[in-house]
């Protein structure tokens, strides 16, 4: 059974680890899944600056993920979706309506400009073997931008789950930007559907929003909703503003129409009596115009899964596209320097005709010693490098075409050029945050010119505004009866009024034995004869409503006295005011109010009735026991 038991958790820890790690979960490098990774990868292998059919890259996907053309599919067309790293052409569905894109053999796609320069450098991304040994794919892009931010993600993996809402591209940059700069940034979401958002309780990532719809209310007698909230579409938002309209919640004048196309445009005619005003705030309350968003920030970095802040991505991002940077003049520095070593040594090899030596020799090593030979009186010009064995069999390749062509000035112009750059990109070096920020610069720039992505402008605003409240909206407008004879309590109750009541109101019932409950508004449900007390549980009014208990214990027969006031419970949930097996003679919920405690006569018992007055006791806790009157055996009180 041990050996059971290790090998059931070795493999859930397995399988956990990768559903975690690679499926669910983006990575913080370059904000993608492996499959977005996978996309990308197979459009960068194919791109030859024409579209591409999906049904084409998916398959050229399938190489490297094991997962079936089903899931790249989907993925491709999400991606493509975003509007950043894939163009499309076709039907890839509508992000309003939520119909789905044509089938892949239809459509076309292939990476943008933007993909290049945010992903694309085959030189520093680090390649593993794909699942069956045959190719080689990227483990992490180096991204420039933080892609996590920009796209946002939505996972759930096993034990946790990540929801990252996205931001709009242009101030994630000015964002990066200033962090490079020393200065204070701060970023809010930004959905591709538009809307509202308040943002009050976003806590740098890790707390929730309440997204709106927009809605246009300068007709009096309709409604007309131009922009979405985040997570929905139209036909979603439609069927809960007719579901809200069936439970009577709104009025509103059917059918709803749906003219969106490439814009959102939903028409509510409202009944007749009812204007626009007056029913904002029940489309906020019971429809999808307005949602609560919680938000989790959780990434993998460094191999683990974290929880981060959207701070610490910037700051992040902001570091690592300095190193980036750093990489890649670094490697154009090494390469430009290795071009120019060959290309001096191609000069001095034609320009002093040493391949002139060559002519008498042998042998391949008496040719190979010639050139090195030839070589010897031009090393300081070469420089420390030397002339190495390669660099011989390189200068023994050159055709004699070429060097009777070849051109001395032009040599030398080429090579200015390159030492120029070098000195170039030695300065850059020197600067690298000033010539990260040029770099940042310039991709706005970029966006800014790039239509495929909207310019970058804001499409959701950012405004507070306070979570309309049903109980609010709801008009009480039905009755709530108790009838003491009978002992039902409900709206469908003959007689016996307590309150104007709406469907949300939660209903507060007092038994004759002391016992109380809070329950859904009822249509006729038994609760006992003589309630003490039958009203709405609302904790605004509860919680200043003193409950003066007055109640005989059951092993002595003495008066007791408890005073409390009814602010939590369980929804169903039986709660008793005394003691078990105690007799409740009365319960009074006025501020002040005299009694007078009847006592059984008994031998030697002068006084037989007491008078107290209930404001002289202190109001304690529901837990607390009460306070005893008299240690006399109660008959009965008699309240005034």
């Amino acid at each position: 059974m041990a050996y059971i038991k290790n090998l059931f958790d070795k493999n859930f820890l397995e399988y956990a680890s990768y559903v975690i790690k690679d499926r669910a979960i983006p990575d913080l490098e370059d904000g993608l899944k492996p499959v977005q990774r996978r996309i990308l990868h197979s459009l960068f292998e194919m791109d030859d600056g024409k579209f591409h059919k999906v049904a084409n890259v998916v398959g050229h996907c399938m190489k490297y993920h094991p997962h079936g053309d089903a899931s790249i599919g989907s993925a491709l067309v999400v991606l493509a979706n975003k509007d950043f790293f894939i163009d499309r052409q076709g039907n890839f569905g509508n992000i309003y309506t939520g119909d789905d894109a044509s089938a892949a053999r239809y459509i076309e796609c292939r990476a943008t400009a933007l993909a290049k320069d945010v992903f694309y450098n085959p030189k520093l991304t680090p390649m593993a073997d794909s699942y069956d040994s045959r190719n080689k794919e990227p483990v992490l892009f180096p991204a420039k931008i933080p892609a996590v931010l920009v796209m946002g993600a939505e996972g759930i993996a096993v034990g946790m789950s990540t929801k990252i809402l996205p931001h709009n591209i242009l101030e994630v940059l000015e964002a990066e930007k200033a962090c490079l700069l020393g200065k204070k940034f701060q970023l809010y979401p930004d959905f591709p559907t538009g809307g509202l958002v308040d943002v009050s309780d976003y806590r740098d990532g890790n707390g929730k929003v309440l997204v709106r719809a927009k809605l246009d209310t300068s007709d009096s007698k309709r409604i007309v909703i131009r922009e979405l909230p985040f997570g929905s579409t139209t036909e979603s938002l439609i069927e809960s503003v007719e579901n809200a309209a069936k439970a009577g919640r709104i009025k509103i004048q059917p059918p709803i129409n749906n003219y969106t196309t490439d814009k959102v445009e939903i028409e509510i005619k409202l009944a007749r009596g009812v204007y626009s005003e007056e029913t904002v705030d029940a489309l906020f309350a019971f429809t999808e115009c307005e949602q609560s968003i919680s938000v989790n920030l959780l990434v993998i970095r460094d191999n683990l899964p974290a929880v981060m802040t959207i701070t610490e991505v910037i700051q992040h991002h902001a570091k690592q596209l300095v190193k980036i940077l750093t990489k890649e003049l670094e490697l154009e520095k090494r390469e430009l320097l290795d071009k120019y070593h060959q290309r001096n040594l191609e000069r001095i090899f034609i320009e002093e005709r040493l391949y002139k030596a060559i002519e008498k020799m042998k042998t391949a090593e008496g040719v190979k010693k010639a050139v090195i030979d030839g070589f010897k009186p031009f090393l300081k010009e070469i420089g420390p490098r030397g002339v190495s064995d390669e660099d011989t069999e390189r200068l023994l390749r050159i055709p004699i075409r070429r060097i009777s062509l070849y051109d001395i000035n032009k040599a030398r112009a080429e090579m200015a050029e390159i030492q120029a750059r070098v000195k170039e990109i030695n300065g850059h070096l020197k600067n690298i945050v000033a010539y990260t920020v040029g770099f940042l610069e310039g991709i706005i720039n970029k966006v800014k010119a790039d239509e495929e992505v909207g310019r970058g402008e804001r499409k959701t605003r950012v405004g507070k505004f306070d979570k309309v409240d049903v109980k609010e909206v709801v008009k009480r407008d039905q009755e709530l009866k108790y009838d003491a004879q009978t002992g039902y309590l409900g709206t469908a109750v003959a007689a016996g009024k307590v309150a104007e009541v709406s469907p949300f109101d939660r209903i507060l019932t007092v038994k004759q034995n002391g016992v109380y409950t809070v329950t859904d508004l009822p249509e006729k449900v038994f609760v006992g004869p003589g309630a003490w007390w039958v009203g709405v549980a609302d904790k605004e009014i509860l919680s200043n409503l003193v409950f003066t208990v007055i109640y005989k214990e059951a092993a002595t027969g003495y008066p007791y006295i408890k005073r409390c006031v009814i602010e939590g419970w369980i929804m169903n949930k039986e709660y008793s005011l005394v003691p078990e097996g105690s007799e409740v003679l009365h319960v009074d919920t006025r501020p002040k109010f005299a009694f007078t405690a009847h006592y059984a006569p008994k031998p030697r018992l002068k006084v037989t009735k007491e008078s107290f007055k209930a404001q002289d006791y202190l109001v304690k806790g529901l837990k607390a026991g009460g306070v005893r009157l008299a240690a006399k055996e109660i008959l009965r009180i008699e309240c005034k």
